[in-house]
């Protein structure tokens, strides 16, 4: 490649570094850390070693109205609750501490009836938080629904007959029902959920170990788009939903394009069908507007950062988005920043 190209395809990447601004909500100089119903709780989970805050990662998000939902990575038996919430705002300036949600109670591995291993979140267009949860060496992975306008009444939705390996889901409101497509960890294929049969079935993905997934925005045209990023690869492959939604138990990717950087282990889509991702690794967002051919383009980046998954971001109902910026090595160690891109999430759109 010539040093012109080079130089045209280098402007190609940074051209939207600036194009959000981002304004800082929280920031937290050191670990994260609960909201405990007393210091005394607080203090013998310290003394038994059930409870490490420096073991406190956010890896999932969603946002609804005046509440930020994190799911926490479940790092041994250091987090004695792997799904919290915290407000959008706060007069004080001291950083918020992370409220189990919906309860302390209801999070745990002792027994299959609390939430043993939150991850994906997604809203729907009624205000309720889906939670994928990846149970325990004993509990078998479940889908979980919370009411959000209606006082969080907490519904276990569907049991899966497989253990652990959740990483992330997207919700498909149709006339007909809705459908949850379903990420594992590394795996070569798609779980599907549909709400109205109470089913699931796995749709295999040949030659595809799935990484990370996102789903097109809603439009007159159907189908839509599952979008797969592949493990281990700078590939990105995208599925019809026709083919999930109608019960095949295989489905042939096509390939969309290659990112510059491998494992993009996050993304998301706004209602304009602008993707945004994130690289294990990487100190970078890029985005890429699907109504286009493929072409990356550098969104954001922070110097300097270091950590496995350092951003953990989502738009919320008005178009905002949300994202937290986490450093392993250096202070702060985490901050949450917001940004109005113009478009809504694909995730919680209205039929």
């Amino acid at each position: 490649m010539t040093p012109f190209f080079v130089a045209i395809f280098l402007l190609g990447l940074s051209s939207l570094a600036t194009a959000a601004n981002f304004n800082q909500v929280y920031e937290w100089p050191e670990e994260l850390n609960y909201e405990w119903p007393s210091e005394e709780s607080r203090a013998r989970a310290l003394a038994d070693v059930t409870f490490k805050p420096a073991k406190l990662y956010p890896i999932y998000m969603a946002v609804y109205e005046s509440r930020i939902f994190f799911s926490l990575y479940r790092y041994n038996r250091y987090i004695p609750a792997t799904l919290v919430s915290l407000p959008t705002s706060s007069a004080s300036s001291a950083p918020p501490l992370l409220t189990p949600f919906p309860s302390l109670e209801m999070n745990g591995e002792k027994n299959c009836n609390q939430i043993g291993e939150a991850t994906g979140l997604q809203v729907d267009s009624v205000g309720r938080l889906w939670v994928l949860d990846g149970g325990s060496k004993k509990c078998n992975s479940k889908l979980w629904t919370i009411d959000l306008k209606n006082n969080d009444q907490t519904k276990l939705v569907h049991e899966f007959s497989f253990q652990k390996w959740t990483h992330d889901l997207v919700l498909d409101e149709t006339p007909n029902g809705t459908f949850a497509y379903i990420a594992l960890w590394v795996k070569k294929h798609i779980v599907v959920f549909s709400l109205e049969k109470n089913e699931s079935w796995t749709v295999e993905t040949p030659d595809i170990m799935v990484y990370s997934i996102a789903l097109s925005p809603k439009t007159d045209q159907e189908p839509r788009q599952l979008y797969i990023g592949k493990y281990n690869s700078t590939e990105l492959y995208s599925i019809s939903v026709d083919t999930l939604r109608n019960g095949n138990l295989t489905a042939n990717p096509e390939l969309v394009g290659n990112w510059t950087a491998i494992d993009s282990y996050s993304m998301v889509m706004d209602n304009q069908g602008t993707m945004f991702t994130a690289f294990s690794r990487k100190n970078f967002l890029s985005s890429w507007k699907t109504s286009q051919p493929f072409q990356e383009q550098r969104f954001h980046e922070v110097a300097g950062l270091e950590y496995v998954w350092p951003f953990t971001f989502t738009f919320d109902q008005s178009g905002t988005l949300w994202m937290t910026v986490f450093d392993d090595k250096s202070k702060p160690r985490c901050r949450l920043l917001k940004a109005a891109v113009g478009a809504k999430s694909s995730q919680a759109s209205p039929e």
